[in-house]
């Protein structure tokens, strides 16, 4: 093993998990020389500068996982992050609710996943008392989560390239990488015009990372099938008719949370997002399409696995990207005050969502190591709640591969 602060590593990937990697790199081995290689000309381009921005409290991660666990260290060590550096940390509060007795049954598991994952302050409401945390919210009951919060990702993630930078490390934009080579003692790694020798490497690729997976020599699956979640802006007259967050109670059969109300640090009031297919990796037009992305999800059978069980449900996100109204009338089930005249198409994100070969979602976080490389193949939310934590996760896995 090389002596700590004499080695050389490498990170791909400029969102909020790859420059938290490099953060606690340089944090934890003073004198390791950290190289963040990011395909964009800016960093947070994609998941981490396209999502709502809220800091969950794991409400909905099955017990036991790492998603779990990391979410719950994560949010502590993220809110402790914020207030550190005078970044933006709003604990707004969340209310997941149950519209009708119908749901009562995933509302009761909903809420025991809650509960055993340890939720700080969670309580269990009855219609009557939605509208005393909620005014113009409706329902049968609902779970309130007065500690999930809302922060500005973006601004997280300049602040860890800065830290990273600031102990001598590098940031490298506008280098995308193009090839991997293991060689005797390190990994030559190709970004851009440039070539790089690195003792070890980190993989954290978002909606590349089965691409960048299988180029430093991992397996093809999971893959990553990309999904589009459109969101609505609520016009100024109405924003303050949902004081934090509203959310539905999620179907366990999909990792997607549904259409729900979520605020803003910088203000304003957002619906979304839904979730469909998306035809490019990386564009953010409604109508962008990029062949090559497309034809990777195609070829791979999952994806036509996943779609005979559950083209029902698309044919339904469908309707709401089609249509305002439509998009509008899950949400209107839970904020009834706020119907299709009083928002506006606003933003766009795109989620790498992992798919096994036969057709399952993988729904935890997935990181491989091999040799001198570590690669995160799945890492949906809540990895930017947990960036912090999973920081922590794959450098312990790299110090243990360098023993």
């Amino acid at each position: 093993m090389t002596a700590v602060g004499e080695e050389t590593v490498g990170v791909v990937g400029g969102g909020i998990l790859g420059l938290a990697v490099g953060r606690e790199l340089v944090r934890r081995r003073p004198g390791t020389r950290v190289v963040v290689l990011e395909k964009e000309d800016r960093l947070a381009a994609h998941q981490t500068g396209h999502n709502s921005g809220v800091v969950h409290a794991g409400l909905y991660y099955r017990p036991g996982s790492l998603k779990a666990e990391l979410c719950a260290r994560g949010r502590g060590l993220l809110r402790d992050y914020c207030a550190e550096h005078d970044l933006p940390y709003d604990e707004c509060g969340k209310l997941v609710v149950a519209v009708d007795a119908a749901e009562t049954a995933r509302f009761d598991a909903l809420e025991r996943t809650a509960r055993q994952n340890g939720v700080p302050g969670l309580r269990r409401v009855d219609g009557s008392a939605i509208g005393e945390i909620e005014p113009h919210a409706r329902g049968f009951a609902a779970l309130h989560s007065p500690h999930t919060a809302i922060t500005d990702y973006v601004a997280v993630a300049r602040r860890l390239g800065e830290e990273i930078e600031a102990a001598g490390g590098r940031v490298l934009l506008s280098a995308p990488v193009t090839a991997v080579r293991r060689q005797p003692g390190g990994v030559l790694v190709t970004a851009g015009s440039e070539c790089h020798r690195f003792d070890r490497l980190v993989v954290c690729g978002g909606l590349e990372s089965d691409r960048l997976g299988e180029l430093v020599g991992g397996g093809a699956a999971p893959r990553i099938v990309p999904f589009r979640g459109e969101y609505m802006s609520v016009v100024p007259a109405k924003q303050d008719l949902v004081r934090g967050m509203v959310y539905p109670v999620p179907d366990p059969r999909y990792p997607f949370l549904g259409v729900h109300f979520t605020r803003r640090v910088g203000g304003g009031l957002e619906v979304g997002p839904n979730a469909f297919l998306a035809l490019s990796r990386r564009a953010y037009g409604r109508a962008s399409v990029a062949p090559s992305d497309l034809g990777r999800t195609l070829a791979w059978p999952g994806f036509w696995r996943f779609s005979r069980q559950h083209w029902r449900t698309g044919l339904t996100e469908l309707r709401g990207v089609l249509s305002t109204r439509a998009y509008m009338a899950a949400a209107q089930r839970y904020v009834p005050d706020i119907g299709p005249d009083d928002v506006r198409r606003s933003g766009l994100g795109l989620r790498a969502q992992a798919v096994e070969r036969d057709g399952s979602l993988v729904d935890d976080f997935v990181v491989h190591q091999h040799d001198r490389v570590t690669s995160v193949r799945n890492a949906p939310s809540p990895a930017a709640t947990s960036s912090l934590a999973i920081a922590e996760h794959v450098v312990d896995l790299v110090e243990r591969a360098a023993d």
